[in-house]
Parts: C-alpha cells; structure tokens; sequence
C-alpha cells in the first residue's frame, strides 16, 4: 500500500511519537482549526505541499511504479534462475510475484540461492512465469500476490457480478464443497487487487468456507465513485456490504472478513456500519491500517514531509473546505476510522497479524488494538515480512494460525445468545520471534 515512493529510510513510529504530539492533541488542534485556518495555510508556500500530499492518499493510482532491476535470467533446461538487484524485498526469503511489462508479465518468484551484499545481487529461483517473457524484462514492481488467478493455484473458480453503486464489480467465487453457510469476504487493499487474497483461498476450503474474493471501487476492475477518490475505507465498505448481500442471497447464513492493508480498514468499517454487521462472525485482517493518522504521520515522515503540513494534509481530507482542493465528494472522518480510539467499540472477534517491520503500515496500532480490547482482538506479530508479506514468509505458520484462530470462532455455540469460548488473549511482539 505505497502511498509515495519512498527517499530515504525513517524509524516506524506511532502517531503519538511522531511530531512530539497526542493523538488527542492532533484531533484538538484539528478542530479548533477550522475553516479560516485552513483558509490561511492556502496563503501560504506549503499550501501545494499540503494539497499534494493530500491528494496523493485519496487518488488511485492507474500504474504501478517499475522500481525493482532485472539484471539477467539464467536457463538450466526446463529451470530457470533470475539475479535482481539487492533491495529490502528481493533480499527475504519466501515466495513472490514479479509483475514486468506494465504488469502484463508476471513470474511466481522461490527461493534465495545466493547473495551478493558486496555486489547488490541475489540470485532467486523462478517456480513460474504465467505470462510475459521474464527473460527481456528490464524492470517490474515484487508483490505478494504470487498466483493470477484461482485457476493457477488449481481451484475451481466461477467469474461473478455484484451489483455496486454505478454498476458490477467482478469477484471470483471459489465454492467450498456441500452447501456453506459461512462464506469468507476478502477485501484487497489499496493499490491491489483481488489476486492478493488468493493466499487465503486454500485456508478457508481447509475450513469449510466458500470464498468470495471481490473488488471495489477504483480499484481498476469495480466502477469507479462519482469522485474518483479512495474514501480510505469510509465509502468502500458499501461494496463490501453488497458482497454480503450476494454471498446471503446465494446461501451464505454467516459471514468472515478477510482484509488486507487498507482492505483491513474497509473490513473494520463493514463490521462498524452495515446492516449486516451481526451476520459477521470473525475478521482476520493482514497488516491492517488501524488508525490512519498514525500512517499518513509515517508517510510524512519517511518522505520528508515537515510534519506540520503532513497534519494540514490531514485537516484537508476532513474539512468541508478541503474537497475543492482534494476533489472528495464528502470529507473523510479519520478520527471515526481511529480504531485506537474506539477499541472498546469493536465487538467482532478479530485476528490481526502484522510484520514487526511494516514499513508502510507501522504494526504498533494493531498491539495497541489488542491491549485495549483483548476480549476480541488477537495479535500475532511476524518478523521480516515487510508489508502484506506474512503469508509470503512463512505461509505454513500464516496458514497454521488463521485455521486454529478460526477454527474457535466458527465452532458451534452452546445456545442463543451464549457468550463464545474464551479467546486467545492478545501476545505482544517478543524479541527475536
């Protein structure tokens, strides 16, 4: 979930260790500001700034930038090895996608072989090429989306239509066997697409589940809203309640969200707002964004963004006078988002597991989460995964979890009404894990 590239390394830290100042402080200032405030910062020389920055979390991004080098592919027979440029992604062990061509290419990338700090190369093993021709490929963009399409990881898999605000967003529905009464949504998130949450699909059949893996507005595939704007989950959590409504209409009696990134802020809406937020029996959210003050603070931060305008960023997307400079058709209550905040509100049993090194979501929101509602949050932290790449690690571990945490949920309850069995209290991240 880049929401700039990023030009210089920066410590993760939590929106109240940033710029010296409370979250209840940000909110405060952020009130009290107001609208001639906001008048007086266009004044200003970081008026573009602010806007800009403003902008740029809230506007769709149509291309992926190409940043990863191919520096050569070596054929051994059927077998292929590739050697990319050393980076913070190339150099962790696990499986990945590899997007070339402007996306069209994409090769299934295995295992490290051999590592060159001195150099800046590592040579990996290449487990597929779905499409393109990875051997003229210059440059492309790592992902953890590591398969295409159902098909390539061998489900059986029917192309679906649900109804959203201005017309159908395509989802892939993948039947458990017999008839499931509990189907599992999964909400990619920002900058992604439905092909992420392919990792989760072989869990929930293990579980009995039927899995709808949708789209959502803006996000290339589902129509696009009125404004062409992320509503950072405000406003996509609508899409996501239609896919309630098709997965009830077609059988489904109950309901669990899987969500990744911003797909974790949408999930967290859906559970909050929809008519249908008692049919949701469990979240599991990958490297969600809890609270997105927390994470525009970090953009800022890692960009170089002083802090002070990064904050007028903010007041922007949720100010009425800010839409005619961000082009939102409504402003965005981050503090309603703020999850932190209003962890006691949250009454849907949740599992969270988020990198220890995030560097796009910092994961102390998710502990913070945890500690305040451990009745219903479980937390379990990951080490080098980076962003949305647990599964990618260490997919036995990732898959172990999500079956046994989900397993206790979904078990039948006593009675009516009954209180659920104890859930796992919330483990904070031990050294060394």
């Amino acid at each position: 979930m880049a929401l700039f590239q990023r030009t210089g390394p920066a410590p993760v830290q939590s929106a109240s260790e940033t710029g010296g100042m409370s979250l209840r402080t940000k909110w405060a200032i952020g009130g009290a500001i107001g609208g001639g405030a906001l008048a007086g910062l266009l004044a200003t020389g970081s008026s573009a700034l602010a806007v800009y920055f403003a902008r740029r979390v809230i506007t769709p991004s149509r291309q992926r930038t190409a940043d990863q080098e191919v520096l050569a592919v070596i054929r051994d027979g059927q077998k292929q090895q590739v050697i990319l440029a050393a980076t913070d992604d190339t150099t962790v062990d696990g499986v990945y996608g590899f997007f070339f061509d402007g996306g069209q290419g994409h090769a299934r990338i295995g295992r490290i072989v051999s590592y060159s700090p001195s150099e800046r190369t590592v040579l990996r093993e290449v487990e597929a090429v779905y499409a393109g021709d990875l051997s003229t490929a210059r440059w492309g963009w790592w992902s953890g989306a590591v398969h295409p399409d159902p098909a390539a990881v061998g489900l059986p898999a029917e192309d679906v239509l649900i109804p959203v605000d201005r017309g159908e967003a395509p989802a892939w529905l993948v039947r458990a066997g017999g008839n499931a009464r509990t189907w599992a949504v999964m909400v990619h998130g920002r900058g992604a697409s439905r092909q992420e949450a392919l990792r989760a699909v072989g869990p929930a059949l293990e579980l009995g589940l039927t899995s709808l893996l949708v789209s959502y507005r803006n996000d290339g595939l589902a129509p696009s809203a009125g404004d062409g704007r992320y509503g950072l989950g405000s406003t996509e959590w609508r899409d996501i309640e239609a896919a309630i409504e098709y997965a009830l209409a077609n059988g489904a009696e109950e309901i669990v969200l899987f969500g990744w990134s911003m797909g974790g802020a949408i999930c967290l809406q859906t559970a909050d707002l929809s008519r249908y937020r008692h049919l949701v029996r469990a979240m599991v959210l990958d490297a969600p964004v809890i609270d997105w003050v927390n994470v525009l603070a970090h953009h800022a931060q890692i960009n170089r963004i002083p802090s002070l305008v990064g904050r007028y960023g903010q007041l922007m997307l949720g100010h009425p006078l800010g839409r005619r400079l961000t082009g939102l058709a409504a402003p965005v209550d981050l503090k309603e988002m703020d999850w932190v905040v209003r962890a006691v509100e949250l009454r849907t049993p949740t599992l969270i597991i988020h990198s220890v090194d995030d560097e796009y979501v910092p994961y102390k929101p998710s502990t913070l989460l945890a500690e305040r509602n451990p009745e219903m949050v479980t937390f379990e932290p990951f080490q080098q995964a980076r962003h949305t790449k647990e599964w990618n690690v260490d997919p036995e571990r990732w898959e172990r979890l999500v079956k046994a945490w989900l397993r206790q949920q979904l078990a039948p309850r006593l009675n009516p009404g009954s209180a659920a069995a104890p859930r796992s209290p919330a483990r904070q991240a031990p050294a060394g894990e």
